[in-house]
């Protein structure tokens, strides 16, 4: 009779800390739900197409762009803020690293200015956004999302010339757009130093043959 009576308490035991973990369990998971459900989607990487013109090679892309709220606010409080585009153009070697053929910059600078209520978009080539002056494309915009849809549209960018690519053998187009904070005020730029709210930064990069573009 004892042990039966201890068969059965034992039993009871283990049915009560098996409940236990499984009521653990059942509250936990709707907190992972929301958790991974909170967190937020990686941003898109950009599309890009690749052209042959004018026996030259025309790079588009199209990036779906959202400025983090920190960068938004010191827009509207009149800073500008810069973004660098760069694509590299390189030939692919197996016998060694990819050769490099052809690297440009496209430079931008947006701007608010509170008594109109208009933002401005400065265009231009070079690292900087005054490397080349008379070279740059001023644009006044009734909005900050007409600007970046603007912003995340680039058409027809000559990358390099058709007699610098290799037939027959792969290249490799890679593609970068991020907001340039050197550009931005020195006190500014301090600030700005491990902030995740100041990092904006796309990417793509894009293998094909001379022979595959058209």
């Amino acid at each position: 009779m004892q042990m039966i009576m201890m068969a059965f308490i034992t039993r009871c035991l283990k049915n009560k800390r098996f409940d236990r973990r499984a009521w653990l369990m059942a509250m936990a998971l709707p907190g992972l739900a929301a958790l991974a459900t909170a967190q937020p989607n990686p941003p898109e990487a950009p599309l890009l197409k690749l052209e042959r013109l004018d026996e030259s090679l025309w790079l588009s892309a199209q990036l779906d762009l959202e400025l983090p709220a920190a960068v938004e606010d010191a827009l509207l409080k009149g800073i500008p803020i810069y973004f660098v585009a760069q694509a590299d153009l390189l030939r692919q070697r197996w016998y060694w690293m990819n050769k490099r053929i052809a690297s440009v910059q496209r430079s931008m600078r947006l701007s608010y200015h509170p008594l109109t209520r208009r933002w401005r978009l400065n265009t231009g080539s070079g690292e900087a956004f005054d490397a080349v002056p008379g070279l740059a494309l001023n644009q006044n915009l009734e909005s900050l999302d007409e600007a970046l849809a603007l912003i995340g549209r680039i058409s027809r960018w000559k990358i390099a010339n058709l007699a610098d690519l290799e037939h027959g053998i792969k290249h490799v187009i890679h593609f970068q757009f991020q907001l340039d904070v050197t550009q931005l005020p020195r006190p500014l730029q301090i600030g700005t130093l491990g902030q995740s709210d100041w990092l904006l930064s796309r990417s793509a990069t894009q293998t094909f043959e001379p022979e595959s573009i058209k």
